[in-house]
Parts: structure tokens; C-alpha cells; sequence
């Protein structure tokens, strides 16, 4: 199948593939960048983007909002102008700074899950900057579409649906997790489908649906567009890039993986998250590690009380300590052999290349 370009409002992407904004410190301007040159829509993603930034020890929200201009003006700069997202996590504690410095930056698209954005539209109104929920169920496609509507009168310009198969933070109970098979989430696909359809006829604009969770390769997107998406988000694969942000040791630690060694953890955030099984996984599954400092990540995080710190356990692995540090991923990542360049990545997805 040839792949059709994205079109959500104003925006054209090239090939409907979406990069999955991964945080911390992995998909920043040079992933980002290289991903938009390159055809698709690179997104960074703002958790603790600043942590090699001078003063992040001290200032937390300084050096992540001086992070987020940064990485943006880079990344568009490498793109060649295209257009460029960021991901930005509800549960953070400095959302609507973030949210505010990712527009100031210009920012064209904005896509935010970790909880529902119901502030989204209140904090990127009068820019230009394109919104996107992301979600896991018709209900909350529902709540979040009616909120937007009733409260700031406006529709999504498109939504992202993270499945079961997704890396880093999920949107189920950890029971769910590994109990819904690919076949039962395509009948919830549909159904969040249904509801954005109505929300569309009440706005009178079309509303992309993009898939996400376990996408790995041109098939699987040929598939998530004969169910009715517009598109698909895709990050684990990126990861084995060249352009990706993350130390090579990193990028290794998902070329070395196989299938079992790729778990469910419990991540401070509050969500179950998706994670390679390496000493520091094994470890906190019976552990606490005490947080000595706190880097002021999450608004809802009590130090005394969460079994690690999340923000050092992904810094630890980014920078390349992938056996102590938390090192989320796909479930898909087993099946990655080797690292590449960005535009032979998406050469493959778009179906130029086996």
C-alpha cells in the first residue's frame, strides 16, 4: 500500500508516522528534526528535557523550560522548517509552563496523555499550535472531546489512541495490560472511533485518528489505516536510530534485547509502565531505593512514599547506565536488530525499502 500524506488542519505530513515523544532525554531535537526531514512528524518530548542542561540541579523548571526553546528552534532548524511536535505529560508538575514555553517556541503540534488535558485548549489559546489527547478508551475520548467542546468550544485537531503494546507509561491497570489481545483492542479502536466521528459532526471538522502501541513496521500500519486511522505513532523503533538522543548504550540495550526480557513495572507516575527487565527493574520489584533528592517532576509524587525516583532512573539509563537505570520500551523491541539511520527507518515504514 503507498502511504497517504497526514493532513490535520493546516499541517501536511508526508507520511502519516508519527514519532512517540520519550522522555527523558530520548527523542529531543535531533531525533525530532531528523524524523520531520525526513517525512514523518518528529515530537520531543519535554519530561525533564533540561537534565544536561547548567543549573538543572538547582532549577529544575528553569533549565526544562530554557530546554524546551532550545530543542525546538534545533529541531526545526535541522528539519528544514517542517513541522514539529512536542509531548507533554499532564502528571508534570510544571504542565502549563511547559505547555506555554512549547507554544512561545513554536511549537506546531502539542500531544499530551499521562492523565486528561483539560487544560490544553485554555493554554494554547490564540496560537496556532495544533492539540492532541491521547487516550486508551472510547470513555475517555469521550470525556476529554466533551470537555474541549463544552469548556473552551472546540474540537481536537486530531487524536492519538495508545494501545496495550505501547512503551513507557500505559493507560490501563496493570492487570489489563497483558490480559487484551490485539483483536479485543481493535473492537475498542473502533469504538473510540464511533466517538470521535460524533464529535467531528457536532464541530464540523474531521478529527485524524492516529494509532499507536506496537506499530513496527509497514504492515502494521497499512493494517491500523484499513481500521479507519489516519495515521500511526511509532517510538521504540526510533530509538534504534542513529539521530536518537540517547547515549549508544542505550540504543545497544534494544538491539541486544529479546522478547522475555520485557516487563511491567510500577512506575512513581502512578500507571504501570513497559520496561526492559535489568538489575534496577529486578531490584525494585522487592525494593524501595530511598529518593535522596527530588527533582521536582511529578505534582503528584510524595518522596517518602514512591519505591524510586523516576527522574533519576531515566537519566541513569539515557546516559548510558542501561543495567541501573529505567529503560522503557515497546513490546515489540525484542524483534529490533540493529541501529539505523533515521531516513532508512522511515523509507522502511513508508514501503520503499524491506
Amino acid at each position: 500500500m503507498e502511504l497517504k500524506e497526514l493532513v490535520i488542519r493546516d499541517l501536511v505530513i508526508k507520511y502519516p508516522i508519527i514519532q512517540g515523544g520519550m522522555g527523558v532525554g530520548i527523542s529531543r531535537c535531533n531525533l525530532a528534526g531528523a524524523v520531520s526531514a525526513n517525512g514523518g512528524l518528529g515530537i520531543i518530548s519535554t519530561a525533564q528535557i533540561g537534565y544536561d542542561e547548567p543549573g538543572f540541579e538547582k532549577d529544575q523548571n528553569k533549565a526544562n523550560i530554557c530546554a524546551i526553546r532550545k530543542h525546538i528552534l534545533k529541531a526545526k532548524e535541522i528539519s528544514g522548517n517542517k513541522p514539529v511536535g512536542v509531548n507533554i505529560m499532564v502528571a508534570l508538575k510544571d504542565y502549563k509552563e511547559h505547555v506555554k514555553a512549547a507554544v512561545m517556541a513554536g511549537a506546531d503540534v502539542i500531544i499530551s496523555g499521562a492523565g486528561l488535558p483539560v487544560h490544553l485548549p485554555e493554554y494554547t489559546k490564540g496560537s496556532n499550535c495544533k492539540i492532541a489527547p491521547i487516550v486508551s478508551s472510547a470513555k475517555a475520548a469521550k470525556v476529554i472531546l466533551q470537555n474541549w467542546l463544552k469548556k473552551a468550544g472546540r474540537a481536537a485537531d486530531f487524536i492519538v489512541i495508545e494501545g496495550p503494546e505501547a512503551g513507557g507509561h500505559l493507560g490501563f491497570k496493570k492487570e489489563q495490560v497483558n490480559q487484551v489481545t490485539k483483536e479485543d483492542y481493535e473492537i475498542e479502536i473502533k469504538a473510540i472511533m464511533e466517538t470521535v466521528k460524533e464529535f467531528e459532526e457536532k464541530c464540523g471538522q474531521e478529527i485524524p485518528v492516529i494509532v499507536a502501541g506496537g506499530i513496527f513496521n509497514h504492515d502494521d500500519i497499512c493494517h491500523a489505516i484499513s481500521l479507519g486511522a489516519s495515521g500511526v505513532q511509532i517510538a521504540s523503533r526510533f530509538v534504534a536510530t542513529d539521530e536518537c538522543d540517547a547515549d549508544i548504550k542505550y540504543k545497544q540495550a534494544y538491539v541486544n534485547a529479546k522478547s522475555d526480557d520485557i516487563t511491567i513495572i510500577d512506575s512513581p507516575v502512578g500507571m504501570p509502565g513497559r520496561a526492559l527487565k535489568n538489575k534496577f527493574v529486578q531490584y525494585i520489584e522487592n525494593n524501595k531505593i530511598p529518593v535522596k533528592k527530588c527533582f521536582n517532576c511529578l505534582a503528584k509524587c510524595n518522596p517518602a512514599e514512591v519505591p524510586y525516583c523516576i527522574t533519576k532512573a531515566l537519566i541513569d539509563a539515557v546516559r548510558g547506565d542501561t543495567e541501573n537505570g529505567l529503560v522503557f520500551a515497546g513490546a515489540n523491541t525484542g524483534r529490533i536488530d540493529k541501529i539505523v539511520p533515521v531516513h532508512d527507518l522511515i523509507e522502511e515504514l513508508a514501503g520503499h525499502t524491506k
